[in-house]
């Protein structure tokens, strides 16, 4: 197994199949603290549901589904809190109060500030696309809500607006993604700053492409599920990935603790 050095930290090349290793050993976690763990994922989706009544109240559920895309870009940072209790228990610390959870964010807050602002510009950036797309394709007056449906999936029109805004989309996607994998778990686990965190997650993408492309399509798969099924299995689905997330970055880089 071959390694590439940044600054001390070691990118390992890892096997396509660890991704499986990732979920089983989230799956472990997310039973060792269910009450905190499993109110994560309810936190994200009661928010989720927030989200959905603002839009229908000013009338544009329409962005609904940019929206739930845009969700990709900020979960990796919305689940610091679930990295650390990773980082716990793989330490051996079961006990531990749930606001040393939440307040992760303050061992390096100006460096995740960052990542969250790289991220959020993302997440706009893509919104804006999706915006300008949909006026291209329907004009500047929004389909009724019940129209939208058929609008999107049973007409040339929508079918051709769905496939152009999803390889967009998934551009940016994937950039996001090469720059979040491991900085962010790096970030709570290390005392380092956004650059190097970045730098070190490009790496990983570089020397481990096959089985984190894997990986963030396994994410995508399984939020895309989650969110099916009214975002209710959101409250599984997030806070599974969040574990898992912390063994891929355990498996390519490791821990200093």
């Amino acid at each position: 197994m071959s390694a590439v050095t940044i600054d001390d930290i070691s990118i390992r090349q890892i096997r396509a199949d660890n991704v499986w290793k990732w979920l089983g050993a989230g799956w472990q976690d997310l039973w060792v603290r269910p009450g905190i763990s499993l109110g994560y994922g309810l936190l994200v989706t009661l928010l989720s549901y927030a989200l959905v009544a603002c839009l229908y109240y000013v009338d544009a559920i329409w962005l609904l589904l940019p929206l739930a895309s845009a969700f990709m870009f900020g979960g990796p940072l919305i689940a610091v809190g679930l990295y650390e209790m990773s980082r716990r228990y793989q330490r051996g610390e079961r006990s531990f109060r749930r606001r040393e959870i939440f307040t992760t964010v303050r061992r390096a807050p100006l460096q995740l500030c960052y990542m969250g602002l790289i991220l959020m510009l993302f997440a706009l950036l893509w919104i804006r696309i999706a915006t300008l797309l949909f006026a291209l394709f329907f004009g500047a007056s929004m389909p009724p809500v019940a129209d939208i449906f058929a609008s999107l999936f049973l007409t040339a029109q929508g079918v051709v607006f769905l496939s152009v805004g999803t390889a967009i989309g998934a551009g940016l996607a994937f950039v996001a993604y090469a720059i979040s994998v491991i900085s962010i778990p790096m970030i709570v686990d290390r005392e380092v700053d956004a650059l190097t965190a970045t730098i070190a997650s490009l790496s990983a993408i570089r020397d481990n492409f096959v089985p984190l492309i894997l990986w963030g399509w396994l994410i995508a798969l399984l939020t895309a599920l989650g969110i099916a099924v009214l975002f209710a299995g959101l409250i599984v689905v997030f806070p599974l990935i969040g574990h898992a997330t912390w063994y891929c970055y355990r498996d390519i880089v490791g821990s200093e603790g």
